[in-house]
């Protein structure tokens, strides 16, 4: 079951619209911002893949955690929400290593 549109004012469509330029200009910073982070985890890959060191380092893991959950508190951003993103994005990193040791990459 939809719900309908409700009526909304002019002005408050302006308004929606220029929060939402913003959200946009934002995720288009996020984007880029996470590709030149995966073209540097792309270099750490390899260096880790040419010299035999795990794919992993959960010491460099967890000191992660510790200070993003910092940086998200000082940023009044929830720090359970910036570590659950961290792991989403080290998952990431780490099938991609994986992938380069096994030279699929």
């Amino acid at each position: 079951m939809s719900e309908q549109p409700a009526e909304i004012s002019p002005e408050v469509a302006a308004q929606l619209a220029t929060l939402r330029k913003s959200i946009d200009n934002l995720d288009d910073a996020l984007i880029r911002v996470l590709a030149e982070r995966f073209r540097l985890t792309q270099q750490v890959g390899e260096l880790k893949a040419e010299h035999h060191l795990p794919a992993s380092d959960p010491n460099r893991e967890a000191n992660q955690i510790a200070r993003l959950r910092a940086l998200a508190a000082d940023a009044n951003l929830d720090p359970d929400f910036a570590e659950k993103w961290f792991h989403f994005v080290v998952q990431e990193v780490i099938q991609h290593h994986r992938a380069i040791a096994n030279g699929d990459k």
